[in-house]
């Protein structure tokens, strides 16, 4: 078997519908459209529904989306305990020890837990709680 004998398997190919075109296609002259109105002239906006008020006008509009909404990848503190003493907890090494997946808008650190390590801690943000667990724990916290 070569490269250049390959072909795709009977029937699992088809080719496109090129409408407009006559000879014997089916759907020459009119394209499939039928005579004149207004299918016939492509002119139905989208989501109308012949007059009726459209659906998306008829439920009702709720909330609010703050297009500047950042959206933190959050950590415990109780989860830099698997960092060695003295090591810098960056975002690169938590991404690495599968602790955040998604680094998002950058990293929250917040203080559910207990840290028993002294570890230099580099995050777009910490909660109050955590900054204070790191820093009993003779660690340092740096805001990148």
């Amino acid at each position: 078997m070569k490269l250049h004998t390959l072909h795709p398997a009977e029937g699992s190919r088809k080719s496109r519908n090129r409408v407009g075109r006559g000879q014997g296609s089916g759907n020459g002259k009119t394209s499939g459209r039928g005579q004149k109105g207004q299918k016939a002239r492509n002119t139905v906006p989208l989501g109308f529904e012949g007059g009726q008020t459209q659906l998306f006008r008829r439920l009702p509009k709720r909330g609010f989306n703050n297009i500047n909404r950042k959206e933190y990848a959050v950590v415990n503190v109780e989860s830099l305990n698997r960092f060695e003493d003295g090591a810098t907890v960056n975002p690169a090494a938590l991404i690495e020890a599968g602790l955040v997946k998604n680094e998002k808008d950058g990293i929250k650190v917040l203080g559910n837990g207990q840290l028993e390590r002294k570890l230099t801690v580099q995050a777009a943000k910490f909660s109050k709680s955590a900054e204070e667990a790191i820093t009993n724990a003779g660690g340092s916290v740096e805001v990148i």
